[in-house]
């Protein structure tokens, strides 16, 4: 099993979850964070580190964001490793509750 980055995440981009990552498993893009489902050790310390709640485990991926399993996989061999806490953008709290944000994402 792997954890997965979903639509939440889009704009908001808190980077809390990969000061606790202990392989850093995440990819850093322009607006949005993602999982490498090959680093992931299913050890569940980034999922309740996520103000947003975007982090999920990809059995419990809900039907309208299983497609995000396969877009973490494709942008974490794109995107550099991120491994230090940022600052979220000045807007993040603005993004925080919108959905169907899959159109924002910038990839790169």
């Amino acid at each position: 099993m792997t954890f997965v980055v979903t639509e939440s995440c889009i704009k908001c981009k808190y980077t809390d979850c990969v000061e606790v990552c202990p392989v850093d498993c995440f990819h850093e893009g322009p607006n949005f964070l993602v999982i490498d489902p090959e680093e992931c050790i299913d050890c569940t310390l980034c999922e309740p580190e996520c103000p947003v709640e975007a982090i999920v485990p990809d059995d419990d991926l809900p039907a309208d964001q299983a497609h995000f399993l396969e877009l973490n996989t494709e942008l974490s061999r794109l995107w550099p490793v991120i491994t230090v806490r940022k600052d979220p953008p000045d807007d993040a709290a603005e993004w925080d509750n919108v959905k169907d944000k899959l159109q924002y994402l910038e990839r790169s």
